[in-house]
């Protein structure tokens, strides 16, 4: 049997379960509830996704770094994990997966038998230092957070398989996440991607340049079987650097924290309106946006799962998309010329921009999917209609 370990709110609120994966900290390990500027291993913002399947997915997307994810499906673990399915890193499979999420919560982990040639989500997580809770009341823990808003919490494994945790121990926990950082004003981006030029596809047209703020590999699969090019920057490339690759255009992807935290890139960015085509996802998205001027804030509880209904406005067609996003760009805060291309069906959120006259188009759900439907797939179409159309010159 796992060891009893909790999984502890900053306001307090504690439920109890048995761990899975590497094992979560104890409380003295917690440097006397010192907090550091990185976001501990079992700690951080905690989220609900609404899938029925992805964990494989779920765990390996860069964009869930400092976040404990809650699957609100109540059986996980049913299929196993091929490290196949990872969406860490620029798109080789050959490459191990990196978990990003800092902890996965679960109300059934499934034990049983799974397909050859997988491995359980139990020891994926202990392989790729990762933990998890299981046991817990997941829909009260969703409808907490659903009714009052994300929250920091984090993962304390038992000492001795004791219980409860001592009044004390409660202290030293809640010290140590009442100096954990928010969400809001947190830049992550700058822990993960690559940190030099990468050639991923070096034939085909158009030729995308791919800022990398922690894009998922599904990605870069997409482009590529859409016949692109595809050269990958890092994230802090200054505006020179990109343009020096002569590009058709370029997509900034996904990627974790807050986006007004990345005045650095967003000033770049900001540089290239009106010089090259920009198409951006998610993260992407609202960087574009910032950069054209508008704003973004921080959502209650965000978007996360495979199953949020997304409209084209014109044409109000409905399709099912991928989500993962705790932030949202102001619709009341859009400058002249952008345009909503797409809204959420359930809370009128901004799901897409169009600037036509500066060939721009983002999207802020994910079409790539995995985990996900296919419904959004002809986004990538319309990322490169963009570029192909786009009367902008691209000899700058």
């Amino acid at each position: 049997m796992n060891a009893i370990s909790f999984l502890i709110l900053d306001d307090g609120t504690i439920f109890k379960g048995r761990s899975f994966g590497a094992p979560a900290p104890t409380v003295d390990e917690l440097s006397g509830g010192e907090s550091k500027a990185s976001v501990s291993r079992t700690s951080g913002e905690i989220v609900f996704n609404t899938g029925m399947s992805g964990y494989p997915e779920i765990a390996t997307d860069p964009s869930y770094l400092g976040q404990l994810v809650v699957m609100t499906y109540p059986h996980i673990g049913n299929y196993g994990v091929d490290k196949k399915w990872s969406e860490s890193g620029i798109g080789n499979n050959s490459c191990e997966p990196i978990i990003g999420l800092g902890g996965f919560i679960v109300r059934s982990l499934y034990t049983g038998k799974i397909p050859e040639g997988r491995i359980s989500l139990d020891e994926f997580m202990k392989k790729y230092n990762a933990s998890g809770i299981t046991g817990i009341d997941t829909r009260a823990l969703t409808l907490k957070l659903r009714d009052e808003g994300s929250s920091n919490g984090i993962i304390i494994r038992s000492e001795k398989d004791k219980e409860e945790l001592s009044e004390n121990e409660k202290i030293q926990v809640l010290t140590y996440l009442n100096n954990l950082p928010s969400m809001e004003g947190m830049d992550l981006v700058s822990q993960l991607g690559i940190r030099e030029r990468e050639e991923i596809s070096k034939k085909g047209s158009p030729h995308f340049t791919v800022i990398d703020c922690g894009i998922k590999t599904n990605i870069i699969r997409n482009l590529i079987s859409s016949g692109c090019r595809i050269t990958v920057l890092p994230s802090f490339s200054s505006s020179e650097d990109i343009l020096k690759i002569k590009s058709d255009g370029v997509l900034i992807s996904n990627g974790p924290g807050d986006p007004a935290a990345l005045t650095y890139i967003v000033s770049q960015i900001k540089k290239l309106l009106g010089k090259i085509p920009l198409t951006g996802i998610c993260l992407g998205h609202q960087i574009i946006s910032l950069a054209m001027g508008a704003k973004t804030e921080k959502m209650k509880f965000g978007h996360h799962g495979i199953n949020h209904p997304v409209r084209e406005e014109l044409s109000r067609r409905v399709f099912i998309t991928s989500q993962n996003h705790g932030f949202t760009v102001k619709e009341d805060s859009l400058t002249e010329g952008m345009e909503v291309w797409l809204r959420n069906s359930n809370d009128n959120s901004v799901e897409g921009i169009k600037h036509p006259g500066l060939s721009v188009l983002t999207t802020q759900f994910h079409p790539e999917a995995a985990p996900g439907p296919n419904d959004s797939i002809w986004i990538f179409d319309e990322f490169i209609k963009i570029i192909q159309s786009s009367s902008i010159r691209r000899d700058i």
